[in-house]
């Protein structure tokens, strides 16, 4: 099962459909999963980056995720980077992927990805609601709905007032909707040890 979600996260997706459709209402994002080398964990890890496509060397959220086979489910812990913007391009430019170190990302505890297979996709949700995010000055916990199949990845971000549990941030419009554009190879280390 840990594999195959690899597989199908390892890639360039768009929204780019959803946006010409809805420009009001949808930015057109580009999200990039970058393998990283079985080295950096002694596990499979992915660099990602997300950004609007007219700013392409302006990431709004970048992260390194490591995944776990649970058996019933696939854990994906999700850590910062340190000095993120140092990192920016990454997932575009080799040559700058290639410097991350484990000595430059930090756990963001209580923010992992539970991915569970239904059938023909995967579906995820961030564990419990502990996720904690500042935003515009009040703290929020994190409501994540994730959806992937082989050619598209759904993602639903939302932040939520720790105090009234109402919505403070992200879309209003509800899940953007991306296709992919790339797939990129695995190292040869993932296929090898596949749990």
């Amino acid at each position: 099962m840990r594999l195959k979600l690899a597989q199908w996260l390892a890639g360039d997706f768009s929204n780019r459909l959803q946006a010409q459709a809805n420009p009001r209402d949808f930015a057109h994002i580009r999200v990039f999963f970058c393998p990283l080398p079985w080295s950096f964990f002694n596990d499979m890890g992915f660099y990602s980056e997300q950004m609007f496509d007219h700013d392409l060397w302006t990431p709004y959220r970048q992260g390194v995720h490591r995944l776990i086979d649970r058996g019933d489910h696939v854990y994906v812990e999700n850590y910062a980077l340190k000095d993120s913007i140092r990192f920016a391009g990454a997932a575009r430019e080799p040559s700058i992927l290639a410097t991350i170190t484990p000595q430059d990302i930090e756990r963001r505890w209580h923010c992992a990805m539970i991915f569970t297979w239904e059938g023909d996709r995967f579906r995820g949700c961030v564990e419990g609601n502990r996720c904690l995010i500042e935003k515009n000055g009040k703290i929020t916990y994190l409501v994540s709905e994730v959806e992937l199949t082989e050619t598209t990845f759904t993602s639903w971000d939302r932040g939520m007032d720790v105090e009234t549990n109402r919505q403070v941030w992200g879309s209003e419009h509800g899940a953007l909707q991306f296709i992919k554009q790339e797939s990129y190879p695995l190292p040869v280390e993932y296929v090898a040890h596949p749990c």
